[in-house]
């Protein structure tokens, strides 16, 4: 199986870029499955049902979140309506509106989807997204063929040390959130894909989605300002991780960006 990972979609034209785009990037590299990170979907604080719903139209399977899946309450409804493809990070509190991880028949193969966020460098602790994912594992044990894991993290670091422990234990593993791509693609001992970030979809010429104008104002003036999504020519970044269907190991990874 060959799965495509988008990393964070920063922004409605970035939507609007892979509503026009993806159907033809899936057909050139015959990718099987889609996920992208979809929480700064309406810019830099959160996504709307309406930039899920074209994501989802534009040919994206499962959509996972990170530190701004709960930014808007009028996502929550949403996030319960379709909690089989539309996920927020699964360490949040259990009664958090929504889920952190799906199972999705593609073909004959069951894809286990897990959305985690991590808690290095965040002001609010989740709960471990370590002890998490070890009991959504055994959970699920003997319930998917494959699996794969988007690891909203801050610190490289943790990312790794995630890596490292699962390792063998899941098909797929990536992580988000920075915005910047890694060049760490790499398949495990254990046969795990892994990146350690997969960047972002949106306006190439800014900062992290940003207007640069603003982050460089903010950074010298070190006043308060709104943030605003840059405008201009949309770059998509991620991954395609090509999986063993017999063993659920990875077996081939390059980056794609379009």
């Amino acid at each position: 199986m060959k799965i495509l990972a988008l990393g964070d979609v920063f922004g409605e034209a970035a939507a609007d870029y892979l509503v026009g785009n993806l159907r033809r990037i899936q057909q050139e590299n015959r990718i099987d499955f889609t996920v992208a990170n979809a929480e700064n979907g309406s810019g830099s604080s959160g996504v709307e049902p309406k930039i899920a719903e074209k994501l989802l139209s534009a040919g994206c399977d499962v959509l996972t979140g990170g530190n701004h899946s709960m930014s808007r309450s009028s996502f929550f409804p949403y996030l319960e309506a379709h909690s089989d493809c539309v996920l927020r990070p699964a360490n949040y509190p259990p009664d958090a509106p929504g889920a952190g991880y799906t199972v999705i028949r593609c073909a004959a193969l069951r894809v286990l989807v897990v959305s985690l966020r991590g808690n290095c460098g965040f002001d609010l602790a989740l709960d471990d997204p370590f002890r998490t994912l070890e009991r959504i594992l055994e959970r699920e044990a003997g319930n998917y063929d494959l699996s794969v894991v988007d690891f909203h993290a801050e610190y490289t670091s943790e990312k790794l040390a995630f890596f490292y422990a699962f390792d063998g234990r899941v098909s797929v593993l990536y992580g988000t959130h920075t915005h910047v791509p890694t060049a760490d693609l790499r398949i495990g001992k254990g046969g795990c894909g892994y990146l350690t970030d997969l960047g972002m979809c949106g306006p190439k010429n800014s900062v992290l989605g940003v207007s640069p104008e603003i982050i460089i104002g903010r950074l010298r003036d070190k006043l308060p300002v709104r943030f605003s999504t840059a405008n201009g020519p949309i770059e998509a970044m991620g991954a395609i991780f090509e999986t063993d269907d017999e063993t659920g190991k990875c077996k081939q990874a390059r980056r794609i960006v379009f």
